[in-house]
């Protein structure tokens, strides 16, 4: 009788030949090569993690590497996140018996792609290395340690290791570092005939072939892009130069990756080639790293916004280290909490003549807080998308001004009257106070939100540090200071 295992296995490869037929019924005949890796899709991938697991601990080596064999290397780096350390490794052990363990790092994330190489000799890691892409190679040797990384280099063969050491000398999240060397470009005297048989030639060594670069001078510099529909479209004996579309968009080796990626999204491309300072075409980013950038980015922002650092790996990491890496963050938090204390103690005598000041605190504070937050993290998330003009900082300060101002006035005036019924016998202008408390609070609040970023962007520090612990413990502060004065002030105290 079949084990579950076998029979899933079996299964998968049923669905691939059901996916691969009506392929070939809707697009024509497709020619394969090797095996066919099919994503996942929906519950697939708890079911190839559970799968994968059983497999492991029954050691069924035959049957993990088929299943293997049939995932692709990206599918295999999410079940890897999965996996405890024991199961990473025993898996991995039959990942590296297939031609597939280059691909599969360059997949996984950063963290267990270190835990797994440790194990493996730099002559097993030349060999994997040598099969990889170049930029993929360096960003493995960019972060191994120091000393395993030159021996590694020192194993590599020559072009090899000129092509890494290349990519290397960049910082990594720049243009250079994020690039590939492989290309194509072709000379501008080049003719539309010899350019289709020289894209023939070499077009599988190369990535991105849709944009052809085109290039004047011995040195190679970047003069023009075609795309390969626009080549095909012209007779043969015509020049690429009289063909090429000269206002081609280019980036410095030394551009940061975040402005890479919002130009790449922005002029909606698939890549976008490298110069050096005599505008030399040294490499291209393909769409595909811009992702991964536009993910990092995005989840560093989040994590900072959160007060939680910008290691997007913390999920990761050990209790341990993820405390530790959280508490500097939490240190504004806690201080500006001893300072509201302090603010709250010097009220003391006013609380104890009106007890209700202190039931309406958490409301005050916590609208303060919220709006807060809002401004801040729509302004950080403009100035990352380019949708906010840094020239005109009063004017995107002062509509957000206006925003709180009206929010604060609409909740100040229903928790006023609300206050005002509850109270009256008591204290009849407690709901004056409440109300106007908010407004004002919720006013300064959506400011100091909005403010503090645009400042921080225009003294070129990160945005999104300014929206978590910093804003929200700053309207604390600020927010029961108001809240005492204005109380202390209407309710003559």
């Amino acid at each position: 009788m079949l084990s579950v295992e076998i029979l899933f296995i079996l299964l998968y490869e049923c669905r691939i030949l059901f996916y691969l037929r009506n392929r070939r019924n809707n697009h024509g005949r497709e020619i394969m090569k090797g095996v066919v890796k099919k994503e996942l899709i929906g519950n697939e991938g708890m079911v190839i993690l559970d799968t994968v697991r059983r497999l492991s601990r029954r050691n069924a080596v035959d049957n993990l590497l088929r299943l293997i064999k049939k995932t692709h290397p990206a599918d295999l780096g999410w079940v890897f996140r999965h996996l405890v350390p024991e199961e990473r490794k025993n898996v991995f052990s039959v990942i590296a018996q297939t031609d597939l363990v280059g691909e599969f790092l360059s997949e996984v994330d950063l963290s267990i792609m270190l835990e797994l190489v440790e194990t493996l000799t730099p002559k097993f890691i030349v060999a994997i290395v040598k099969d990889m892409a170049s930029d993929d190679a360096a960003d493995l040797l960019e972060a191994l340690p120091k000393e395993v990384a030159n021996e590694i280099r020192d194993l590599m063969g020559k072009e090899d290791r000129e092509e890494v050491d290349e990519l290397l000398q960049y910082h990594p999240e720049s243009a250079g570092g994020l690039m590939s060397p492989d290309f194509m470009a072709l000379n501008e005297e080049l003719s539309v005939g010899d350019a289709i048989n020289r894209v023939q030639d070499r077009s599988e060594e190369m990535e991105m072939v849709f944009y052809l670069y085109i290039t004047h001078g011995e040195e190679g510099q970047l003069c023009g892009v075609l795309s390969l529909r626009e080549l095909l479209m012209h007779p043969p004996y015509r020049q690429l130069k009289n063909i090429m579309n000269p206002k081609v968009l280019a980036v410095t080796t030394d551009t940061d990756q975040g402005e890479v990626a919002h130009i790449v999204s922005q002029y909606n491309l698939l890549a976008i080639p490298v110069v050096d300072s005599s505008y030399k075409l040294v490499g291209i980013v393909t769409v595909d790293d811009i992702i991964d950038v536009i993910r990092e980015e995005a989840t560093e922002d989040f994590l900072q916004m959160a007060g939680a650092g910008k290691d997007k790996e913390i999920l990761l990491k050990s209790t341990v280290d993820n405390a530790i890496t959280r508490a500097p963050w939490l240190f504004a938090s806690w201080l500006g909490g001893i300072i509201t204390v302090f603010i709250v103690t010097s009220f003391n005598r006013e609380l104890q003549q009106v007890l209700a000041l202190a039931a309406f605190m958490p409301v005050v504070m916590g609208m303060g807080g919220n709006i807060a937050t809002q401004s801040s993290t729509i302004v950080v998330r403009g100035i990352a998308t380019g949708r906010i003009n840094m020239n005109e900082l009063a004017k995107v300060i002062f509509k957000e001004m206006r925003v709180g101002f009206l929010l604060g006035g609409v909740y100040g005036l229903f928790l006023g009257i609300l206050t005002y019924f509850g109270y009256s016998a008591t204290t009849p202008n407690l709901g004056l106070v409440i109300g106007i408390s908010i407004m004002l609070v919720m006013t300064l609040a959506a400011t100091v939100g909005t403010f503090v970023p645009l400042v921080l962007r225009r003294l070129d520090v990160d945005a999104a540090v300014a929206t978590g612990p910093f804003v929200t413990t700053t309207m604390d502060i600020l927010g029961v200071s108001g809240y005492f004065l204005i109380a202390k002030f209407l309710l003559d105290l």
